[in-house]
């Protein structure tokens, strides 16, 4: 398998999907090493770069082989990131400049390596849980936020509106002529007088899905 973390690649964008093409500075300034005056490697990388990479491609604890490990970057990054790292290097020079550096890095604290879950690592959740654990009750009527559209609750878990049944998406789709629909975030129940998202509820079975 692989691990590409997307919420976590679009929440570092500012909320925005990251394109697939980086503008990323060199290496330079105080982050270049320097030997006597002179660089100590000809093609450091930049740590944001493995910063970047990183991030979007190993979650915490995870291992990063890297074959050209030169002075470290990607060591010196893995462990500020909580990861272990493997480096290959024959350059004795490089080894020592290396070792120095990442000795230097302190681990950010475990609730700060945290990162915004991809959805699709999220435990799936059928709507018809919410029935079996009397979040929701057959006949309750759900809305859309305007309350323009309205269906009822089944026992089974289907949704029933004027003339048609089937799933929280299907129906959703239905009554606003559309192609696809996500039910979780368009479907609305009653609580106190105020709309609220069926998906807090769903939200609320995968909090207690999590190993604690």
């Amino acid at each position: 398998g692989y691990v590409f973390n997307y919420q976590a690649m679009k929440a570092l964008n500012e909320g925005k999907q990251m394109r697939s093409d980086w503008l990323i500075p060199i290496c330079s300034g105080s982050e270049r090493l320097k030997v006597d005056g002179e660089k100590a490697h000809a093609t450091q990388k930049p740590e944001a770069l493995l910063y970047r990479v990183i991030l979007a491609s190993t979650n915490r604890g995870d291992v990063i082989l890297d074959p050209f490990f030169g002075t470290g970057t990607t060591g010196a990054v893995a462990k500020r990131l909580g990861r272990h790292f493997i480096g290959l290097e024959r350059e004795r020079r490089y080894i020592d400049i290396a070792w120095r550096r990442i000795r230097a890095v302190e681990v950010a604290q475990d609730d700060a390596l945290a990162v915004t879950p991809s959805r699709r690592a999220a435990p799936r959740v059928p709507f018809g849980w919410l029935l079996e654990r009397g979040m929701l009750a057959p006949g309750t009527h759900l809305y859309d936020p305007s309350r323009r559209h309205a269906a009822k609750v089944r026992a089974d878990g289907t949704l029933v509106t004027t003339g048609a049944t089937g799933s929280i998406h299907q129906i959703g789709a239905l009554v606003q002529g559309a192609p696809a629909c996500n039910g979780w975030t368009f479907w609305h129940f009653e609580q106190a007088g105020e709309l609220v998202p069926i998906d807090v509820l769903r939200q609320q079975i995968r909090a207690e899905m999590r190993p604690h």
